[in-house]
């Protein structure tokens, strides 16, 4: 049966925070309004990743976990330095902050007008304010390639002590979150099991959210040992933690966010027949669904890799929502329920989008997508130095395992964190690599210019 609390985003009727929490958040909050930008990322992250979405401020009805309440310091802190005629994102607006940006209205746009009550008003302002929140604060935080250094050594440290919580959590059974209390203080205390081993959640809503984070960060702690060598030892225990994150979920999705980041990074050799080969990947898959009996998404039930899976949900989710197209295209649809058993729950980026929101939405999620590998390759190419090129390899490596991992999951936790994280890096990335090569032509030009005194000036240069 669909529980009728997740339709306008239900939680909790009252404040439930624990008071040592809400007192680091403030210290966090006013160490955000006085520090300069670079030295407040690495507890800036920490504190919105490891504090879990169950501690919440109630204030008028308004639902403020403590992601959202950090990130009103975030958008004061913005506001000061916009007012004050500084650049707060590096190269200005690009295509990727267009495409967040109308994602997110055109979602909260589509909620509103798909219910047309208090309630969605209200769920779809809370969303379109974290999505802004996180984004805007990102884009702000990592503005170049020292500012995303300093981001993936403070995830390495936060996935260091996500690792050591959820260890302990498969060890013992018991989730050391519940003693933080919170609105899922009952949840954190027992820690769920499949094929007679525990799942462990961490500080994430779910086992599969807290895989994922995991298995998401492995390429970007590649592109940290890409770095340089004074980053070894910390890209190396960033890669053992996110490793044991991703194995103590058990659970499907994120080891095949896993290996797929893996295999992106694996291609770096064939780096140049990229195109080839995702014309070769389109041709089989269309291949396939000619002749196969099933469709071809059908595929993905028969993947299983820890264990009693829900591969053949997954399954179910994609058909049915190609299914009921008419349904959902316009704004999305209020219910999925009767759509089969289970299909409420809509674990899948994709379908969750066109399902709440439209056609409009997900293409512009897709947008997104695009964008940032377009804005990695054109980085690559104009990288001027291999090390450089791997990096940059290693950031597009961790967009295709986020593109996998949406098939088996939608990220509502601090997982958001790290993929607007990322969207910035790639932003910021672009940007720096984008300069460089313009300033080499430059500089190459003004080498190659006759000197109009002592030389002829060809017309080429006229």
């Amino acid at each position: 049966m669909e529980p009728q609390h997740l339709r306008f985003g239900g939680g909790t009727s009252e404040t439930v925070v624990n008071p040592l929490i809400l007192l680091v958040v403030l210290a966090m909050g006013v160490l955000t309004l006085i520090l300069p930008r670079n030295k407040i990322t690495a507890p800036f992250l920490a504190v919105l990743i490891l504090i879990p979405m169950d501690q919440v401020l109630v204030i008028g009805g308004l639902h403020f976990p403590m992601l959202r309440f950090l990130a009103l310091f975030g958008f004061v802190k913005l506001v000061r330095e916009k007012s004050a005629g500084t650049r707060v994102f590096s190269g200005g607006i690009n295509r990727i902050d267009l495409a967040v940006i109308s994602f997110a209205i055109v979602t909260g746009f589509a909620g509103v007008l798909l219910f047309q009550n208090s309630g969605a008003l209200i769920y779809q302002l809370g969303n379109v304010y974290t999505i802004f929140g996180l984004y805007f604060l990102m884009r702000y935080l990592v503005r170049d390639k020292a500012d995303l250094i300093c981001m993936l050594r403070s995830l390495a440290v936060v996935a260091m002590l996500v690792a050591i919580a959820m260890g302990w959590e498969v060890s013992t059974g018991r989730n050391p979150y519940a003693l933080l209390g919170g609105a899922l203080a009952t949840k954190y205390t027992g820690t769920t099991v499949r094929a007679g081993r525990f799942r462990a959640s961490g500080c994430f809503e779910h086992s599969i959210l807290a895989g994922t984070f995991g298995a998401i960060l492995i390429p970007l702690f590649v592109a940290l040992w890409q770095s340089g060598p004074k980053n070894h030892r910390l890209a190396i225990v960033g890669i053992i933690s996110a490793t044991v994150i991703t194995i103590t979920s058990n659970s499907s999705t994120p080891i095949l966010a896993y290996a797929a980041g893996v295999l992106a990074l694996c291609l770096w050799p064939v780096r140049n027949w990229m195109q080839a080969m995702r014309w070769a990947v389109v041709i089989t898959i269309v291949s396939l669904h000619l002749v196969m009996k099933a469709p071809v998404w059908n595929l993905i039930a028969r993947i299983d890799v820890s264990g009693q899976a829900s591969s053949y949900h997954r399954f179910m989710l994609i058909d049915q929502c190609i299914r009921h197209f008419s349904d959902w295209w316009l704004i999305g649809v209020k219910t999925t329920y009767e759509w089969g058993w289970d299909m409420w729950d809509t674990a899948n980026q994709y379908v969750s989008i066109c399902d709440k929101s439209g056609l409009l939405s997900f293409i512009l999620f897709l947008a997104i997508i695009v964008y940032g590998f377009k804005y990695i390759g054109k980085a690559r190419r104009a990288a001027p130095t291999l090390a450089q090129q791997k990096f940059l390899w290693a950031l597009g490596a961790a967009l295709f395992a986020n593109v996998v991992a949406f098939v088996g999951i939608s990220y509502t936790d601090q997982t958001q964190v790290v993929w607007y994280g990322l969207l910035a890096a790639i932003s910021a990335a672009a940007v720096a690599h984008t300069k460089s090569k313009s300033d080499s032509i430059v500089r190459r030009v003004q080498c190659e210019m006759p000197n109009p005194i002592t030389e002829r000036v060809p017309l080429g240069y006229l």
